[in-house]
This record gives C-alpha cells, structure tokens and sequence, in this order.
C-alpha cells in the first residue's frame, strides 16, 4: 500500500538561495524540453532524451540524474495532458479550452516540484537532515521535520522517488512509502453505514452526527474576505490574499482526517465493515440554485471517502461502496420508499410504518444495510492507491 509523507524542511538563507536556484532551473529545463516535444512530436521518454539531454546539461548545468528526471516529468505531463483531453475535461475538440489546452507547448512554474532519485537525495533519519544534490554542488546536513508518526513511517517504509516543493514560501520533501497492509476482516460482523453531506459532514448507522453547520459558516466567510480582497486590487490585499490562500482546503482536510479516524477506529473496534454511497459525478447530476452551488463544490466528500478508505485499508477494514439513490427517502425498518417520507431536511417520516427518526441516520441505516448484502454479493474492499497523509 503507497502513502506519501509530507516533511517540511528548515534551510539556512544559504541553503534556502540554492535551494530555490536548483528548482527553477530545472523547471526552465523542463520547460524547454517540453517546447522541443511539441515542436518535433517527440513525447516519449527515449525519444525526446536523444533531442534535449546534452543540452539541458550544458546549458543549465544540471546533472545526469536532475536532466533525465526533467525530461522524464515533461513526458509525464503530456501524457496526462493527453489523458485529460481524451477524457473531455477541456471541453470538446475544438471548443476554445481545448484548442487553448492542446495548440501550444507545456510549462512548468518556477516553484513546479522536482523529483529526487536516491542518487540525488539520501536519508540521515537519526539526525533528521537530508544530504541534496543542487546545482550549486551537494548539499549536506539539510534539516527536516515533520509528525513524530509520519517520520517514524518515513524511516521504516520509504521507496523510490522524493519531491522538492516550494509553496507558500517554505520548503517540504514529499517522499513515497511502501506501507504493508493489514490482513483484511473477511467476515465483518455487520457494516457501519456512514451518510455524507452538508449539513452534517458525516452519519453513521450507530447515531454519530458530525455537524458541517460551523464549517459551512466559516467557508461563506472565507468567500466573502476573497471577494473583498478581489475588489481591492491593492498590494496589501493581494498580500493579504495570499496569506489566507488555501486555508479553507487545509482545515477541511484536517476535519476529514480527524472524523475518517474516528469512524475506522469505531468499525474496527466492532468488527464492521464501512459502508459508502457512489456518489461519483454528483456535481453534474445535482440541480440547485445560483445562491446553493459554491457551497456544493466546495463540499470535499471525495477527500472523505478517500480517507476512509485508506485507514481501513491500513486497519484491514474492509469497505463497500453502495448506490446512493433514494437512501434519504427509503424507510430503514419496513423499505417503503416515496418523497413525502423526507418533510424536511432533518426529518424522516415514514408514511407507511409511521417510523420517525433524524433523516440522515435513517439514511446511515439503509446505506450500512446495502453494504451488507453488497458484501455478500462479493463486492471487494477498495481504497486509492497512493493518499496524502501530512
């Protein structure tokens, strides 16, 4: 099982100069490699190594490693890019996007990250520095920190690649780890069904509610300040706006972590299984108001779903992922499904058993019920492949 282990760096002004030089260099170099694939259609790896290595190294001075490692990510980015294309997220050919997206070369920001082999970057643990490779000559005793959990994974189970970010001003190594995983729980006792939304971010068949209410508050909050920031146009604002930049994602993704923990630990305490709603392409299939919209696609329950998955899969927990139409208007004790069920948005009455309960643990109830005979149906576990831990 791959996890990525995010380390934040500490470097001297020195370290930090020659540092920020290596980057953009190789960047620059990935830039120019991807011009030179795009004008002689030479976007495979062998290809285009035999048009741009000898003068990437002349002329940005970087080494072998660091010049196969530019064209290697310039030929990984047109791949994805030809992926994304194929699969219409630029729109149809020759809409404005996707003629803007595939008539002209790729390019890489200056802060782009940069992969680092084993050849270029090695691990002192014990003392938690780092010795890098960078265009001024190797760089030693380079300090790191991190999570007292995520470096002791670092130092157990690290492989392959690492990359050197720069973002938001402070240095970080992302760096990949083979993680072994649990012996799955074949014969879970039940399923834990977990409903997600809006309003309450998560609910679970056994009556947890984590209220999205206050979240909800601060994401319109955090809109309103950018639109003011936006308006402004003055260099305050604009440095304002960058200190607030990413701070909804960053403390969403913390909530997801923390409730994502509590509901595996819960699942494998009991014995369970955890039960999901599908709820892929949702966006394009909800219908809703001007007003209703940003609060729907700022709603991260992919990144939930995604974390639960990968603790369970850690845990040995297994997870289904069941059809999610009309679990909000089906009736967990006698099935009976119609729309006046649901009055309102908290409530659930059912029409024909009389049955009252909170909708969205009624919900819950249905979701961990489907799980169950999808389970015994013979659907397996699934989580994602490689999941960011920091």
């Amino acid at each position: 099982m791959k996890l990525v282990v995010r380390v934040k760096l500490l470097p001297t002004p020195e370290q930090a100069a020659a540092l920020e030089a290596t980057l953009t260099a190789c960047n620059e170099a990935a830039t120019w490699a991807a011009s030179v694939a795009f004008a002689e259609g030479a976007r495979k790896n062998l290809a285009l190594r035999k048009l741009a290595y000898q003068d990437i190294k002349t002329r940005w001075g970087l080494g072998a490693q660091a010049a196969q490692h530019a064209i290697k990510k310039t030929c990984d980015a047109y791949t994805t890019l030809r992926a994304n294309l194929r699969a219409g997220r630029y729109g149809k050919p020759g809409s404005k996007r996707h003629t803007h997206a595939s008539g002209k070369p790729v390019a890489f920001r200056p802060e782009a990250a940069q992969p680092y082999d084993d050849r270029m970057l090695s691990w002192q643990h014990e003392a938690h520095t780092v010795s890098i490779w960078t265009t001024a000559g190797r760089m030693k005793n380079l300090a790191y920190t991190g999570q007292v959990e995520q470096l002791e994974v670092l130092a157990r189970h690290r492989q392959g690649e690492s990359d050197l970010l720069h973002h938001g001003g402070k240095w970080y190594l992302i760096a990949t780890c083979e993680m072994p995983e649990a012996a799955l729980n074949t014969h879970p006792v039940a399923f834990l069904g977990v409903d997600l939304g809006i309003v309450n971010i998560a609910a679970t068949s056994d009556g947890e509610r984590h209220c999205g209410r206050r979240i909800n508050r601060k994401r319109e909050n955090d809109r309103k300040l950018r639109r003011k920031l936006q308006q402004k146009q003055t260099k305050s604002a604009k440095r304002r706006a960058r200190k607030y930049a990413g701070r909804e994602a960053r403390r969403n993704k913390d909530i997801n972590h923390k409730i994502s923990k509590r509901i595996v630990a819960e699942a494998e305490r009991t014995g369970r299984g955890v039960a999901l709603e599908d709820l892929k392409g949702i966006r394009e299939r909800a219908r809703l108001r001007k007003p209703q919209r940003p609060t729907l696609h700022s709603w991260t329950f992919a990144q939930l779903g995604a974390f639960i998955a990968y603790k369970a899969k850690r845990a040995g927990v297994p997870v289904v992922y069941v059809d999610p139409a009309y679990t909000s208007r089906e009736c967990s004790r006698c099935h009976h499904i119609e729309r006046g069920n649901r009055p309102s948005q908290a409530r659930f009455a059912c029409r024909s058993c009389g049955f009252v309960d909170h909708a969205d643990h009624n919900s819950s109830h249905n979701i961990a019920h489907r799980g169950w005979m999808a389970w015994v149906c013979g659907v397996q576990s699934a989580a994602p492949e490689l999941t960011l831990i920091a």
